[in-house]
């Protein structure tokens, strides 16, 4: 008999690491639900032998109805969730004497109201079926003070506080919570707030991280495979650093 496929569900799969992961997972034996992915990711995973539901305009988890979205064309394809990753978070930096009241409200916004929607969303189908692995991706400077971006890490410490919270509350269901935190990484959005397009300032930035670079997506899609791959079934309500040792 055949072992049913597990259904993954990436809210971004167009960003950050959604690339990458759905990759890893596709080679793993999943069928993905994908947010916002690239018509070439798509083609792709589909010739790889890959069952995908492609679910469009739901790039912003603010808004709770796109969390909602995605759980309901997994439930419509596949009948179940098995595993659902997601990231956000608006990268404010600057001094904390500076900072508007607007700086605080927008990272709230972004880093705990964000992944607030999707946790309780995707939970209730993953507790009506007693089983299901959430990993929510925040930030390394949650885990230390950023004098570059007060708000910013004050609003990750609080989104990895709340993983902790909810895993408590969900074990006794079957179901893991836990959060990665990043720094350091080599995509669009970290350079352009950092200035780390200069390369002069990517090498002062990479001169901080202890490993002496910035990180890859690549590499990080393999990092966070375990925690929604079904291989690793004993680990909940943890949050890891991912910074080239920086935390």
């Amino acid at each position: 008999m055949d072992t049913p496929r597990r259904i993954a569900l990436i809210a971004d799969a167009g960003f950050y690491v959604g690339p990458s992961l759905a990759r890893v997972l596709a080679a793993r034996g999943h069928d993905l639900v994908l947010g916002d992915p690239s018509p070439e990711l798509v083609d792709e995973l589909i010739a790889g032998g890959t069952k995908v539901e492609v679910v469009t305009g739901v790039r912003n988890l603010v808004k709770r109805s796109s969390s909602q979205q995605l759980v309901d064309a997994a439930l419509n394809r596949f009948g179940r969730i098995d595993s659902a990753t997601a990231f956000s978070g608006l990268i404010v930096t600057g001094r904390f004497i500076d900072a508007k009241v607007d700086d605080l409200e927008s990272v709230m916004q972004s880093c705990m109201v964000a992944p607030f929607h999707f946790m309780q969303t995707v939970l209730a189908p993953m507790i009506e079926q007693g089983d299901g692995q959430i990993l929510v991706i925040t930030s390394a400077s949650g885990a230390r003070a950023t004098p570059e971006a007060p708000l910013y890490s004050s609003a990750r410490a609080g989104a990895t506080h709340m993983v902790r919270n909810v895993a408590a509350e969900v074990a006794r269901h079957r179901v893991q919570v836990n959060s990665v935190g990043t720094n350091y990484m080599d995509f669009p959005e970290f350079r352009r707030a950092t200035g780390a397009n200069d390369p002069a300032i990517r090498a002062k930035i990479e001169s901080r991280v202890p490993l002496g670079r910035l990180g890859t997506m690549e590499e990080f899609g393999y990092f966070c495979a375990p925690f929604v791959d079904g291989t690793s079934r004993f680990t909940t309500g943890q949050f890891v650093s991912y910074s080239g040792g920086w935390s």
